[in-house]
């Protein structure tokens, strides 16, 4: 399972310094306690899971080695070791661990939220909530037994229905990407349908002219042909792309156009939504000679024209009033797309319905089935900037018939 907390990284540093300071003020009440002993290192199981499991299991929290599993079946054996070691030794107010309990409880949280399979999240959950029932039976007190062992199920019966939550969540996600990603892919089929069939109709009206004229001219046979044979290899890379077609019944045609007028026309739609600043532009087109003059695919510039549609869309709901840069240009045999954003000045509330990041998750996707490569993110001074990178598809000379 592809498991993210979607928190900035300031967030996330918050949350991981204040679960490591009730870590460090649950390690202190144990020392205190654990001090408060008449003779606390005699049996050593008294400071054993105070000052060796405790510790020890915070730090297998936190490792990303090993695997979690295995992580989880050797915090799950120390800590059953340690409890039997109580269990058939003399002791003398021995502690129960209160830092190896809560990390225990916390591995029950991540195991149930991480591991993809239900079966074996279950099972190694079962275990770690086993090892820290069974922790009030070190003292060998009847009252620790008894309110331990509520205060403990009732804390991972949270922390179980906490994981299972987050692992609700995470399933809900994924299946938003998948939809997203399969309404992309379905899109570009449609484009792609929309414009093989402009292909072919070409095709079968050349090739119906040159078997009218080939008796009366037959000199204007020949570029026909070319024109034919150049049209069916055009349309042949665009059908090697093409997975699946599911075209709807109500679907519009999508018409091929000039890429640049539509992008401009495009960039001073946006100008007049968001309005005019004191540099006189909001947006600006910039194209070199090597993008104006390149040869693009149909289903690359429309491609093109949905990155830049989709960053503009996003912009002008994250970040209203910024300036924004789009860049074409080609470097060695891919053409490239920027689009690149200032920050928004002032203070911005977050926009209506929320920031679920999916139209970059299509985007990547339309990217991807093209063979090209994606990547969007922050900037410096808080910008943010689009990318995307397509190869050129390779034209050879047509072929004399």
């Amino acid at each position: 399972m592809d498991w993210e907390v979607p928190f900035s990284p300031v967030v996330r540093r918050l949350v991981g310094g204040a679960v490591l300071g009730a870590f460090a003020l649950t390690w202190i009440a144990d020392l205190a306690l654990f001090s408060m002993g008449p003779d606390p290192w005699h049996p050593p199981s008294n400071w054993l899971s105070i000052l060796v499991t405790g510790p020890l299991f915070v730090l297998l929290l936190v490792v990303p080695r090993p695997s979690l599993l295995m992580r989880c079946g050797l915090m799950i054996t120390l800590s059953l070791a340690v409890t039997g070691w109580c269990l058939v030794s003399p002791q003398q107010n021995s502690s129960f661990g209160a830092l190896e309990s809560a990390t225990l409880l916390l591995m029950v949280i991540r195991v149930i939220s991480q591991v993809p399979r239900t079966a074996t999240a279950a099972l190694v959950a079962t275990g770690l909530a086993l090892a820290v029932l069974l922790t009030t039976l070190r003292p060998r007190a009847l009252g620790t037994l008894v309110v331990g062992g509520y205060v403990l199920t009732v804390l991972i019966a949270v922390c179980l229905s906490l994981g299972c939550v987050i692992r609700a969540m995470e399933a809900r996600r994924q299946r938003a990407i998948q939809d997203v990603r399969q309404a992309e892919r379905l899109s570009l089929a449609r484009d792609l349908h929309d414009l093989i069939a402009h292909h072919m109709t070409g095709i079968i009206v050349q090739a119906n002219a040159a078997a009218t004229i080939h008796a009366t001219t037959p000199e204007m046979v020949e570029p026909m042909l070319r024109n034919i044979a150049r049209s069916g290899t055009e349309t042949l890379e665009s059908m090697r792309r093409l997975v699946r077609v599911l075209r709807e019944d109500n679907h519009a045609a999508l018409r091929q156009g000039d890429l640049l007028s539509e992008l401009a026309q495009m960039v001073s739609a946006y100008c007049a939504a968001v309005g005019v600043d004191a540099s006189g532009e909001q947006a600006r087109l910039e194209a070199t000679a090597a993008a104006r003059s390149a040869s693009l695919s149909p289903e690359l510039e429309i491609s093109v024209h949905r990155i830049v549609q989709e960053s503009l869309t996003n912009t002008r709901r994250h970040a209203p009033q910024s300036r924004v840069i789009i860049r074409l240009d080609v470097v060695d045999a891919w053409f490239h797309v920027t689009v690149s954003n200032t920050a928004a000045p002032g203070q911005h509330t977050p926009p209506a319905g929320g920031t679920s990041g999916f139209g970059l998750i299509g985007l990547q996707e339309r990217v991807e089935a093209l063979d090209g490569s994606f990547c969007a993110g922050p900037v410096r001074h808080g910008g943010w900037q689009v990318h995307a990178a397509f190869p050129l598809p390779h034209r050879s000379p047509p072929s004399t018939l």
